[in-house]
């Protein structure tokens, strides 16, 4: 009886935990949401308008309320495949290639049209794999999207398939949503598809499979649930969702996998509904997040500070300015990793935005003087941002 208990105290416990952390959702601000090709298109490779319709209706509902969203939409090889007169999925990479290239337009068109109706405006990025693994090319999309997001646009990302070979690709768009998820720092990660959400096994395969409705620690061992690939007309399956789950969680992100096709799922996600699959981000500090684009690149130089501007990073969390800096060493170029010193103590490490001459020129300078000093108009205000900029404790 007290085995008996113990095992309902626990899962009424389970239960709690997973109830708050869903109330929790509504506070989140950043949100990427992906979107997969069974969900935009039918059989025939032809889009489901009614379901653009409602995509652009929440999602535009979503940023009145103060939402920043970004959207990672698949669809540009199966719209264009009728398109070019394909009815399956060629295997050709050229002619892959090209039903993307024609397929990208008409879903952008397609995306502009609904959101339109809803006086959103849209924009479109499009990405490979070494826009994340190369420091400057993550530090440049870390900022379009900051940008966009600021304006009040939906940026709207996809894998660049006309032109990526598979050296160069993330390969599925679950995977690029989790790593888009990490660039723009975002709170959260939903990921609609065709199913449910996670199950102990297939669920087409077994009458007893168990729907899993959170994941409160993310293990390895998940991943010998999942089967094969989705959809002939998609690339991902529940493998590449459990993938993205283990990128967001280690990198302090919540992601929940839900079926697209459930009436206002997204609104009711945001309002703490128990709809698909939780799983629950580690708690990871905020200046870990950033140790893979960081501690992980090649130092290139140095930067060395006043005892004011020393202060203002490490304990009020504020950007490098050019005002603060007295010395440069090294030489370095725009997007390269720098380590930031005081006297002879590491106090943070970040990507630069300037290259190590124009460092020189501007050491000392006031944000106002810049663009004369400079010779030409600057692009940024400060030298390292606060968001590229890591303290070391």
């Amino acid at each position: 009886v007290f085995c008996l208990d113990r095992k309902i105290k626990n899962l009424i416990m389970n239960y709690l935990n997973e109830e708050q952390v869903r109330r929790n959702i509504s506070s989140k601000k950043r949100i990427v949401i992906k979107v997969g090709t069974s969900s935009l298109t039918y059989v025939n490779g032809k889009p489901n308008l009614r379901f653009f319709n409602s995509l652009a209706c929440q999602i535009m509902d979503l940023q009145n309320r103060g939402y920043e969203v970004v959207l990672v939409s698949s669809g540009a090889i199966a719209i264009g495949m009728p398109l070019l007169g394909f009815e399956i999925k060629p295997n050709n990479l050229p002619q892959k290639q090209a039903c993307a290239a024609v397929g990208q337009g008409t879903l952008m068109h397609l995306y502009e049209r609904f959101f339109h109706e809803y006086g959103g405006k849209v924009a479109q990025l499009l990405l490979t794999k070494g826009d994340a693994l190369n420091p400057k090319r993550y530090l440049h999309a870390s900022t379009t999207l900051d940008a966009l997001l600021a304006l009040g646009a939906v940026p709207i990302v996809n894998e660049n398939d006309a032109v990526s070979a598979d050296e160069i690709k993330v390969g599925d768009n679950d995977t690029l949503s989790a790593v888009v998820a990490s660039i723009c720092d975002a709170d959260l990660l939903i990921i609609l598809s065709d199913i449910d959400g996670l199950y102990d096994k297939n669920p087409s395969l077994h009458l007893d499979a168990k729907f899993i409705s959170y994941v409160p620690e993310f293990s390895r061992a998940f991943l010998t649930m999942a089967g094969d690939a989705g959809t002939a007309r998609g690339t991902g399956g529940m493998a590449t969702k459990l993938k993205a789950a283990e990128i967001c969680v280690r990198s302090g992100i919540d992601m929940i996998i839900a079926n697209s096709h459930l009436p206002d799922v997204l609104m009711n996600l945001i309002d703490g509904e128990p709809i698909g699959t939780l799983f629950l981000a580690e708690n990871v500090h905020p200046q870990m997040k950033k140790r893979k684009i960081i501690i992980g690149s090649t130092i290139k130089g140095k930067l060395y500070i006043d005892a004011g501007c020393k202060n203002a990073i490490v304990s009020n969390g504020s950007s490098l300015l050019p005002a603060g800096i007295v010395k440069v060493e090294g030489d370095f170029q725009e997007g390269d990793s720098v380590s930031v010193f005081y006297e002879n103590e590491e106090i943070a490490r970040g990507i630069t935005y300037y290259d190590s001459q124009d460092i020189q020129l501007i050491c000392g300078c006031h944000t106002e003087k810049l663009t004369a000093v400079l010779g030409y108009e600057k692009t940024y205000d400060t030298v390292i941002h606060r968001n590229n900029l890591m303290v070391i404790k």
